[in-house]
């Protein structure tokens, strides 16, 4: 039957470009594996030639040597290409993985724009002036209704010059009561008596018994004074 008809196709999608990347990593490790165990192998050789003697034992050994070190350059080639294989891989994943970001913001953008022009059929610019002329309108006719309200009745008429007049006697009025002369007379009058009412009239005498004054010097008889 397969004859006749054919087997059919794998329906198992492709690897991605992630997928390649890991199974290229995977053998990159694997190899550096390998290098690890080959230099410690190339190790023991080494530190056995230090040992040894020149002669067909240490040349024996030497090629083993050899032989490992081979091995260990052609994986190190093995795995710097499967390095650079997965560095191009993962540069070309980035550049994919940016071209679809790019038109994701694309088609988001286009979709904004659309949702925009929608609602900005909802808007009639001509309303929105006429809502602004309306309330220009309101707001004067507010000032208008409070000017009204505050309009005093029976005011009498004053003529200018006569307020004028009065502000300046008024003006006159504050600056006499900032008038301070009145301290000069405190300033000038007696100062207080020092001594109490009387004390001129009580006789002073020493300790001889003589009258003396009040700087303590004796006092000269009245008869004497003609």
């Amino acid at each position: 039957m397969n004859r006749l008809f054919g087997r059919s196709k794998s329906t198992e999608p492709a690897p991605s470009i992630t997928d390649c990347i890991a199974g290229v990593d995977s053998r990159a490790e694997s190899i550096d594996k390998k290098i690890q165990r080959l230099e410690q192998e190339l190790v023991k050789y080494r530190d056995q030639m230090k040992k040894m003697r020149d002669g067909p034992a240490k040349n024996a050994v030497k090629q083993k040597a050899l032989r490992v070190l081979k091995q260990k350059k052609m994986y190190e080639s093995q795995s710097e290409n499967l390095r650079t294989q997965a560095f191009n891989m993962e540069q070309a994943n980035y550049a994919t993985q940016s071209l679809k970001d790019t038109h994701a913001t694309v088609v988001a953008m286009k979709a904004g724009v659309k949702q925009m022009q929608k609602e900005f059929k909802k808007i009639n610019i001509s309303e929105i002036d006429d809502i602004q002329d309306d309330m220009a309108d309101m707001l004067e006719m507010s000032e208008e209704v409070q000017e009204a309200l505050g309009r005093s009745y029976g005011t009498p008429d004053i003529d200018e010059s006569e307020l004028e007049a009065e502000l300046e006697a008024l003006g006159d009025e504050i600056a006499l009561d900032d008038d301070t002369s009145y301290l000069d007379d405190a300033v000038k009058a007696p100062a207080a008596p020092d001594r109490e009412p009387g004390a001129d009239s009580v006789e002073v005498t020493n300790k001889d018994g003589i009258l003396v004054d009040e700087f303590g010097l004796p006092k000269i008889p009245q008869s004497s004074q003609i």
